[in-house]
């Protein structure tokens, strides 16, 4: 895959604002002393979509990345 620079996203696209959200109510909810399977679940969601913006970030740039299903 070719890189085109066209289609790498900027620092400010909200996909990583999104992601780093997600990440902070994550966070939170450790810092709140939340548990079990609310806890994981924000987990899950701010790692699903930091990996969202790797891959691609990673096709984006001509890398592998994961394929699309």
């Amino acid at each position: 895959m070719a890189k085109d620079p066209n289609s790498v996203l900027p620092p400010d696209h909200p996909m990583y604002s999104d992601a780093v959200e997600a990440m902070k109510r994550y966070h939170q909810a450790q810092i709140e002393g939340i548990t079990g399977a609310a806890l994981e679940r924000l987990r899950l969601l701010a790692e699903h979509q930091f990996q969202a913006v790797t891959d691609y970030q990673l096709r984006a740039l001509g890398g592998p990345g994961k394929p699309n299903h």
